[in-house]
Order: structure tokens, then sequence, then C-alpha cells
């Protein structure tokens, strides 16, 4: 009996030894034996799917194998996040999502099929962008000065466009009147081209863009920029100020697109994923390509990802508490 226990014990040692070994393979092998598949939980064409084949396109020359961006929208990007969170944790099922599936979403609807501090594996934030105060050119605001006096002199009356309830654009504008104590009318879209266009035909007001959105339009002289929402002024915008320089502190917000892996990921194939998603994004082309739309780089690790995930949870969990936001 005591041989045979010992047998056993040391054929658990030899199979504990041997994991190692096993997921340092995998992590060798990945990703040459199928197609990675990059869900998009949004249609094609947006910020985020430009981003998500941007990575798809780095990523297969400095790995190999084959890497394929797959858009499954639907319920504000639910349900392609389900889907990656449903997925095995194998590196063949990967999710580039915008902030609204990781940090927003999930405290606007009262059920999502997964929970975003729970089920992934946080790989990195490649790019983050701030948003923009804009204003069809026809109306007479200038500065965010002006647009506080007509809020405060017609308050409840003055139209913000967003693309549509939860997204960083309607954030913005919640927490703009929350910071300055004032209150605006927002307009949801479904999603951010036909804003634009109803902001570009003088329908609405106001609205805080994605800076890349609405960067043609600013510089065609058909969108006024008033103010940035970033910690610093926008390169592609050096002229416009910062509503903190403008006298609105506190409400500083980015855009940002991040990717994830359903959990689980092993270790050695997390850190080659993660380490070649920050070299893409050092890649001197892909760069100056972000760059010139409007697009700040910046690549952070997995435990920076995690850690960041977790501050924008809870900030913007605040907020729409606050304010009682809901997704309709």
């Amino acid at each position: 009996m005591q041989r045979r226990a010992l047998l056993a014990a040391g054929l658990v040692l030899a199979a504990t030894a041997m994991l190692p070994l096993h997921a340092s393979a995998q992590a060798d092998a990945w990703p040459q034996q199928k197609p990675v598949t990059i869900i998009v939980p949004f249609p094609a064409g947006g910020s985020t799917d430009m981003v998500a084949r941007a990575l798809a396109l780095q990523l297969q020359t400095r790995l190999g194998g084959s890497f394929v961006v797959d858009n499954r929208p639907g319920a504000t990007g639910t349900i392609g996040t389900g889907f990656v969170k449903r997925a095995l944790p194998d590196g063949y099922t990967l999710l580039v999502s915008s902030l609204g599936a990781f940090v927003v979403t999930p405290h606007l609807q009262k059920s999502v099929p997964y929970d975003a501090t729970k089920d992934f594996d946080y790989i990195s934030v490649p790019v983050q962008a701030p948003n923009v105060l804009v204003a069809n050119v026809a109306r007479p605001e200038h500065t965010v000065a002006d647009v506080l006096a007509l809020l405060r002199k017609t308050p409840g009356k003055v139209s913000f466009a967003s693309s549509g309830n939860g997204s960083s654009d309607h954030l913005s504008a919640e927490l703009f009147w929350q910071q300055t104590k004032t209150e605006g009318v927002h307009v949801p879209y479904k999603g951010g081209a036909p804003a634009v266009n109803d902001l570009l035909g003088n329908q609405v007001d106001f609205s805080f863009q994605n800076v890349n959105a609405v960067l043609p339009h600013i510089r065609a002289g058909k969108l006024r920029a008033i103010a940035v929402t970033g910690d610093k002024r926008s390169p592609v915008l050096p002229d416009v100020p910062t509503l903190a320089e403008a006298g609105v502190k506190g409400a500083e917000v980015y855009s940002w697109q991040g990717m994830a892996a359903p959990k689980g990921l092993p270790p050695a194939l997390k850190k080659k994923l993660s380490d070649a998603v920050i070299a893409a994004m050092q890649d001197p082309e892909t760069k100056k390509r972000m760059l010139d739309q409007g697009l700040e780089i910046v690549a952070s690790t997995p435990e920076d990802f995690t850690a960041f995930q977790l501050r924008e949870w809870a900030r913007w969990k605040t907020l729409i508490d606050t304010r009682h936001i809901t997704a309709d």
C-alpha cells in the first residue's frame, strides 16, 4: 500500500513538473495552429474596428499565423464581449473593444452576459483619445465660458448630441454638467456618424465627440473646436484648450480601446501576446497613422491595464449612479 502511495505521489509530482513545460510549448506553438479571431463587438468602420484591424495586421507580421477581425455588434457591445467570455482561453479568440463594454455598459444594463471584473485577462490598452467639445460654426459660442453662459441663461434647453447612451461622448457631457452645475439636453443617436451629421446641419447645438471622429470636419472649417477633455492639449489641436485650462476641473475623459482574452490565458502566452501588441503600437508606420488621426499611443502592460480597468469601473459607476443614467 505504501509503495502504491509513493508511486502515485511520484506521478503527481512528475505531472506537476511538466505543467510549465506544457505551457511554454503551448506559447511557442501559438498562433500557428489555427487562425486567431479578434472579436470587435461593434460594426465595421468605427474607431475600435480600425484599431483592431491595425493590430491584426501587425500581429500577423510579427508572430506569423493568421489574425482575422470578426465584427459581432449588438446590445451596445455585450453580445460580442459575451462570446469572447465563453471562448477557450487558448489565445485563439481575443477581444478588442472600446471602454463601453469594459467599464460602462455593465452599469447601465440590468443583465450582461459577463462580469468585466472577473471574466477576462486584460492584455493592453493600445490607444486612447480625448473627446472634444464641438459646435457648428454657425453658432456664436467660441469658448467654454460662452457655452456655460448659454447653459445658465437657458437651463435644460441646450442640446448635446452623442453616439448613444453611455458612450464616452455622452458621459463627457454628463460630467461637464455635473462639474459646472449646469444642465443640458442629451440627444442620443445610434452611432457617431448620425450625431455628427446633425451637428453639421445645425440640428443640435453641441457635442463631445472623439477627436479622431471630427478632426477632418474641424480642419475643413465645418465644426468649431471649443475644448478638449484630456489632461493635456491634443497634439492635433494644439490651439484648443483643455476644459481644465478653461476653468472646468475634474472633467477629464479619454475614450480608449483595449484588448482582452478569456480568463485563464497561460502566463507565457499572455506575455507573448502583450509584448507583441506593445511592439505593434511602436511600429513607426502604425504609430504615425494613429497619431495623425488624433489617437494617443498607450501600449500598456497587462498589469497596468488590469489596474486601469478597475479604476475606470469605479469612476464610471459613480457618475452613472449619481446622474441616474440609464440605457434607455
